[in-house]
């Protein structure tokens, strides 16, 4: 069984899980959040493409409830012991095996809570749970309530944020190297993505963002692959990921001969990142530090070139995107702990000039303040 972490983290995770149901007065727990099942379980899978739920009732019972193909993933990878298979058939409906599950546990008439924020819980799975539910039990949205445990790492988990930021260090390293006129975007991202493999990392839960020319100054990725010009322009946003753990870089690199224009958005950057530093510690608000990051951009100019949010929380997560809760934007009242884990990005996107600037870290905070995992420069490196 591969199980990533120790029994005893396992089972630490579970009492606070337990304990947060009883305060809010749940009876149990739907899971549908991949991230949600690997934290509690260790459970390690995409088939959460389909219905599956990890049911979790306040007597500590944890249940499976997913597809053929999923059994042996769940035995392999996860601590889980009673795992449910629902059959795939014409119009098969596997809320009724759930409520099957749920009359076993005795939960009718009960208050269940369940993640419907999740990419496992499309709109029509959300319709026959609802529907299944509707008379059977008291229902309660309660998205949050493990993802509010998972925002805080335990030792265990920093190692595995510290190894992805290591080789997230290493995909930069071939990046500068493999930058040059001529140069194909495609080599570049396969270099990048080879170092991260062969480090023992993992794919990531997004695509690596990679565009030159007029396509640096998109903020997601795309198909198209260019070949660099003689004077250019490449933004590339990666992660190393390590155990599923993710730690991302942001960076706009200058082909050749570099724009004034280029210099002083990086110097803005890096004036804006080292404002957000001091913002990003134990007793502040996930606001407070998009607001300096607003401040720093618009007294010089730049307020219609920055973006409305300069980053999110990381962790362990799964496609389709490795952003996790809470974002960093204006008025955000999440108060920043010790053992969150952010990535900060600095964006600036000048459609008028066509010239993006990028620069975007991950750090960890700390008691005292907070520790950047990335080791590189951040310097305006010119190729």
């Amino acid at each position: 069984m591969a199980l990533h972490f120790s029994k005893e983290e396992f089972e630490k995770r579970k009492s606070k899980t337990l304990k947060s149901m009883k305060e809010l007065n749940l009876d149990a727990l739907l899971m549908f959040r991949q991230e949600s099942m690997f934290w509690l379980t260790g459970y390690d899978t995409f088939g959460y493409v389909f219905f599956q739920t990890l049911i979790l009732d306040q007597k500590g019972n944890v249940i499976l409830l997913t597809r053929a193909p999923d059994l042996r993933q769940a035995q392999n990878t996860s601590n889980i012991n009673d795992i449910r298979i629902w059959v795939d058939k014409d119009k098969s409906n596997p809320t009724d095996d759930l409520k099957k599950i749920l009359n076993e546990l005795n939960l009718k008439g009960k208050k269940i809570g369940i993640e419907y924020e999740s990419y496992g819980m499309t709109g029509r799975s959300a319709l026959k749970l609802n529907k299944s539910l509707d008379s059977y039990c008291e229902v309660e949205d309660q998205s949050e309530l493990i993802t509010k445990h998972r925002v805080i790492k335990s030792k265990e988990e920093i190692i595995y944020v510290k190894k992805a930021a290591c080789l997230a260090d290493k995909a930069l390293d071939e990046a500068w190297k493999y930058t040059k006129a001529g140069a194909s975007e495609a080599k570049i991202l396969a270099e990048m993505q080879r170092v991260v493999l062969e480090g023992g990392g993992d794919y990531p839960a997004n695509d690596y963002i990679i565009g030159s020319g007029h396509n640096a100054l998109l903020c997601r990725y795309q198909a198209e692959k260019r070949i660099l010009s003689m004077t250019d322009q490449l933004s590339i946003e990666w992660a190393g990921t390590y155990k599923h753990y993710h730690s991302a870089m942001f960076r706009t690199i200058p082909i050749g001969k570099v724009d004034p224009k280029h210099t002083k958005m990086h110097e803005s950057c890096v004036e804006a990142l080292t404002n957000c530093e001091k913002k990003l510690i134990p007793g502040n608000t996930a606001g407070e530090v998009f607001d300096i990051h607003a401040k720093t951009f618009d007294d010089q100019g730049y307020n219609k070139a920055r973006m409305n949010a300069c980053g999110y929380s990381l962790g362990a997560l799964f496609a389709p995107n490795w952003m996790d809760w809470p974002m960093l934007y204006t008025g955000n009242p999440y108060v920043i702990q010790p053992g969150n884990v952010f990535f900060m990005h600095m964006i600036l996107m000048d459609s008028v000039n066509e010239l993006a600037m990028n620069l975007g870290e991950t750090y960890l905070v700390t008691e005292n303040g907070n520790e950047r995992l990335g080791k590189q420069k951040l310097d305006l490196v010119v190729l």
